[in-house]
């Protein structure tokens, strides 16, 4: 079974929580995210998370101004994170029990993020067959035949 540290995303891009929402809204824009990983104020801070859904259900919704509201006021803290050596499929268990679609990826430091995407795409959870088989046809309709090929 595969690991939560061999399907993460390493590239995790991160924000103050005294940042701006409408810093948030850029970075995440700019960098095609839907969530941003919160950084720790000190080493025994845990981590947070402001999402988009965050930023539409507690800041658009209620008509406040994004260039005045700090991140540490919407986003979800601390949030639940993964140990790099967690099996996927148990990943996929803690998210669909906690409903949450991504998650900090530490072990002492942020090493990563991993989401369902992630799981879909990047995990053995669906495992490939190592041959296929076809279905072939000659001239004559009654000699009908399987052939196996590697991919």
């Amino acid at each position: 079974m595969m690991r939560a540290d061999e399907i993460m995303t390493k590239e995790v891009v991160t924000i103050s929580g005294s940042a701006t929402v409408a810093e948030a809204v850029a970075r995440m824009k700019e960098k095609n995210l839907r969530a941003l990983i919160v950084e720790r104020r000190n080493n025994n801070d845990p981590y947070g998370m402001v999402t988009e859904t965050d930023i539409v259900y507690k800041v658009a919704a209620y008509g406040h101004d994004p260039k005045k509201m700090r991140v540490y006021e919407i986003m979800t803290k601390p949030c639940i994170v993964v140990n790099p050596d967690l099996g996927v499929e148990y990943v996929a268990r803690l998210f669909a029990n906690t409903r949450i679609r991504r998650a900090p990826v530490v072990k002492g430091d942020l090493l990563g993020v991993v989401s369902i995407s992630d799981i879909l795409k990047k995990s053995d959870f669906v495992e490939k067959p190592k041959s296929n088989f076809e279905l072939y046809c000659d001239d004559n309709p009654s000699a009908l035949e399987a052939r196996m090929y590697e991919d």
